[in-house]
C-alpha cells in the first residue's frame, strides 16, 4: 500500500504548500491483535528501514494496557485548531456531487479520494508513533495531529513477563484505524501477548506478504514542535502534585459547563509555598482545591495555562491513575501532565500556545539554543548513552562524560532538539532516541519559515531593529512600537503591536505593504516579528539586571474566599503607577513623581517586596 501526500498541481493558483520533509515507511505487515479463543496476540511491525527492535512478552494487565493505548490513540489523532466558518467545503462537496451523479459506487469512491489528495492531503494521515525498547520500560511516543500535544505511554518492565528475546532500540510502528478497533477486543479474561519486531517477532509468516510502504510528506512546523516540546521538559518548573479526584472534578466541571465565546478559557494554578494547590476555571472563577500535596516551591506563583479540551484524551486511562504531578514552566509557556497508573506512566506535554499566537511561539524560542550543529559535548554524551547505556540522570552523565553545569544542560537540549535524545520527564533520565533512522535537516527546522529566518538576522546580524516606544494601557496591555530599517527597500519600517499580560497579540500594525495588503491573514510580517524578538531580548537582558530597569509592569492577586483582589505595579522611569481593585471592576489609579528614575526604581521594588509580603501572587510569567 503507498500512501503519498505530495502536492498535484491541477493548473490553477492556490497557496504554496506547507514545507515538509519526505518519510519513507515500510513494514513486514499491518499491525493488528489475533484473537483465538482465550488467547490474543497483539502484533506490531517495526520499520524495516531502522535497526531491528525486538520485544515479546506476556501481558499481565490487558483492560490497562487497551485503555493506556486507546488513550494514546485519542492523542495522535486530537485536532482542536480552530476551523472558520466559510461555505468552500460544502460547494466543492455539492460540485463533486454533481460531477459524480453518472458514475457508479467505484468510481464515485476514486473521485472524492482524488479530491481529498489534492485539498486536504492530511486528512487521514496519523503518523505512527515512535517505540522505544528500553532495560526498563517499552515507550510509545507521538505528537498530536494539531501539533500541540505530546504524549509519552511507558510500560515498565515489571508488566510484562517476557517470553522471548529482547533487542534494545528505537523504531517506528504502524499505528492504523484497524489496530485501534482491533485493541478494543481485548478482554481480561485472555491471555494477552505483546511482539514487537520487525517480522511479528518470528510469527507465522503469510506466504507472499507484501511489504506496507509509507510514503508520506510529514510537515516541518510538526517535527519541529515534536522537538521543541520534548526538549521543553529540560527548563525549570514548578511541580504540583494532585490526586485523580483532583483532576476529575475540574474536567466534569468543563465538561458540563460550556465555554463563552470572547472569554478567556485556562486553567489558573494559585501555587503559595506550605499551602494546597488552587486550580481556578476560567471564566466562571470556580476554584477547586487540591487534596494531594501542598506546594513545595519556594515563592508564590500564579500561572495560566491552556489546553484543557486535550486533557479530555486521557478520560479512559483515569479510572487507573494512582497520581497526577504536573509541571509548569510558567504563563503561556508549555505543561507537562505525568498520569501514573501503577506500571503504566502516561506523560502529556502541551504547548502554552497555538498556532495563533505567534508571539508566545518566539518567546519560547528564545529559551532554547539554535545551533544545527551537534557540539562536541552533544556527541560525547550521545556517544555514552549509545554504548549499551541507554538511559542515565546528569550527575551520571557529568561524572562519565566529564561536560558539567551549563554545557551539560545545552548539550542535552541540543540532543532533545535534534532528535537524538529524549528527556524523560516521569523518571527525571534522559534517554537515547534517535527520531528518525537518518540524520535531520536541521537547518529547515531552525526556523519555523522564511519570515522569521530574514527577522533574526535583521536582529542579531544587521541591528537594523529599535524600539521607539513602550506604553503601558491599563486593562489592554502593553504597546510596542519599533523601527525597522531596511537597506535593500532603502526606508524603514513602522511596526506596532500590543502585547497581553500573557504575551498573547491584541492588536498589530504595520507601515510595510505586505501588512496593508493582506494583514496577518498569512502570518504576521517580517517586521513584526522582528519588533517582537527585539522585546524579548531586551526583557532577557533586563532580568539579569535590575539597575536597567526603567519601565516593567507587574499584575499580583491575592484571593480572599470568592473575592479575588488584584493590583497593577507600573514604572514609567521617575513615576510609578499603582492601580488595585477587585478582579472584573475598575480599578482604582494612584500615580507617585520621583526626583530621580533610581528614587522610583527603589520605591518600585520596595512595593513588589511588601505585595509579596502580604500574601499576593504574581499574576506575570517571569
Amino acid at each position: 500500500m503507498v500512501t503519498s501526500n505530495e502536492p498535484i498541481d491541477e493548473g490553477g493558483e492556490g497557496p504554496p504548500p506547507p514545507p515538509s520533509t519526505g518519510a519513507h515507511l515500510a513494514y513486514a505487515g499491518a499491525s493488528r491483535v489475533r484473537t483465538a479463543g482465550d488467547t490474543a496476540q497483539v502484533e506490531l511491525f517495526g520499520n524495516l528501514d531502522r535497526p531491528p527492535v525486538r520485544f515479546e512478552a506476556r501481558i499481565k494487565n490487558p483492560l490497562r494496557f487497551r485503555e493506556a493505548l486507546s488513550a494514546l490513540y485519542a492523542v495522535v489523532g486530537s485536532d482542536y485548531r480552530y476551523v472558520p466558518k466559510d461555505r468552500t467545503a460544502y460547494i466543492a462537496y455539492l460540485r463533486l456531487k454533481r460531477d459524480t451523479a453518472p458514475l457508479g459506487v467505484w468510481q464515485a469512491q476514486q473521485a472524492y479520494f482524488g479530491w481529498l489528495l489534492r485539498n486536504d492531503p492530511l486528512a487521514f494521515c496519523i503518523l505512527d508513533p515512535v517505540i522505544t525498547v528500553h532495560p526498563d520500560q517499552v515507550m510509545f511516543e507521538v505528537f498530536g495531529k494539531d501539533e500541540s500535544t505530546y504524549a509519552c505511554l511507558a510500560f515498565k518492565r515489571e508488566a510484562f513477563e517476557e517470553v522471548g528475546t529482547t533487542a534494545h532500540g528505537s523504531t517506528n510502528i504502524d499505528f492504523s484505524d484497524a489496530l485501534y478497533s482491533n485493541v478494543q477486543q481485548i478482554r481480561s479474561y485472555r491471555e494477552t501477548r505483546l511482539a514487537v519486531g520487525p517480522d511479528g517477532v518470528k510469527l507465522q509468516a503469510e506466504p507472499n506478504r507484501e511489504v506496507l510502504e509509507k510514503k508520506i510528506q510529514v510537515p516541518d512546523s510538526w517535527l519541529r514542535g515534536f522537538l521543541q516540546v520534548q526538549s521543553a521538559a529540560t527548563l525549570p518548573f514548578d511541580h504540583v502534585r494532585l490526586a485523580p479526584m483532583d483532576l476529575y472534578n475540574v474536567l466534569r466541571y468543563l465538561r458540563m459547563n460550556g465555554d463563552r465565546k470572547g472569554k478567556r478559557r485556562g486553567l489558573r494554578f494559585e501555587l503559595i509555598p506550605a499551602e494546597k494547590p488552587r486550580i481556578v476555571a476560567e471564566p466562571w472563577e470556580t476554584v477547586f482545591t487540591t487534596t494531594a500535596e501542598v506546594f513545595k516551591g519556594k515563592a508564590a506563583r500564579l500561572i495560566r495555562v491552556w489546553g484543557r479540551r486535550r486533557l479530555m484524551t486521557i478520560k479512559r486511562l483515569l479510572p487507573f491513575v494512582e497520581s497526577v504531578d504536573v509541571y509548569l514552566l510558567g504563563s503561556g509557556m508549555p505543561s507537562f501532565w505525568v498520569f501514573r497508573a501503577g506500571d503504566i506512566t502516561l506523560t502529556l506535554g502541551m504547548t502554552g500556545f497555538t498556532s495563533a499566537n505567534w508571539s508566545s511561539a518566539l518567546g519560547f524560542d528564545l529559551l532554547l539554543p539554535r545551533k544545527t550543529q551537534d557540539t562536541e559535548p552533544t556527541k560525547q554524551v550521545v556517544q555514552y548513552l549509545a554504548d549499551d547505556h541507554w538511559l542515565a540522570d546528569t550527575k551520571e552523565l557529568a561524572r562519565q562524560t566529564g561536560v558539567k553545569g551549563a554545557a551539560l544542560i545545552e548539550a542535552l537540549q541540543l540532543g532533545c532538539q535534534h532528535g537524538q535524545l529524549m528527556f524523560d520527564i516521569a523518571t527525571g533520565v534522559y534517554r537515547l532516541r534517535p527520531i528518525a533512522a537518518g540524520p535531520l535537516d536541521l537547518a529547515r527546522l531552525q526556523y519555523r519559515n522564511v519570515r522569521e529566518r530574514v527577522a533574526h538576522d535583521l536582529l542579531t546580524r544587521r541591528g537594523a531593529v529599535r524600539i521607539a516606544s513602550e506604553n503601558r494601557i491599563a486593562g489592554v496591555g502593553l504597546e510596542l512600537t519599533g523601527q525597522v530599517s531596511v537597506a535593500e527597500d532603502k526606508r524603514d519600517y513602522r511596526p506596532q503591536l500590543v502585547l497581553a499580560d500573557e504575551g498573547q497579540v491584541r492588536k498589530v500594525v504595520c507601515t510595510c505593504p505586505t501588512f496593508r495588503k493582506h494583514g496577518i491573514k498569512g502570518g504576521p510580517c517580517v517586521h513584526l516579528i522582528a519588533l517582537r524578538l527585539a522585546f524579548a531580548e531586551k526583557e532577557a537582558k533586563k532580568a539579569k539586571s535590575d539597575d536597567a530597569v526603567t519601565f516593567e509592569t507587574r499584575a499580583f492577586a491575592r484571593r480572599d474566599g470568592d473575592v479575588e483582589t488584584v493590583v497593577q505595579l507600573s514604572l514609567e522611569r521617575d513615576r510609578l503607577k499603582y492601580r488595585w481593585g477587585r478582579a472584573g471592576q475598575p480599578m482604582r489609579l494612584q500615580t507617585l513623581r520621583f526626583n530621580t528614575e533610581a528614587d522610583a526604581r527603589s520605591a518600585y521594588f520596595g512595593k513588589l517586596a511588601d505585595l509579596d509580603a502580604k500574601g499576593y501572587l504574581d499574576a506575570i510569567a517571569e
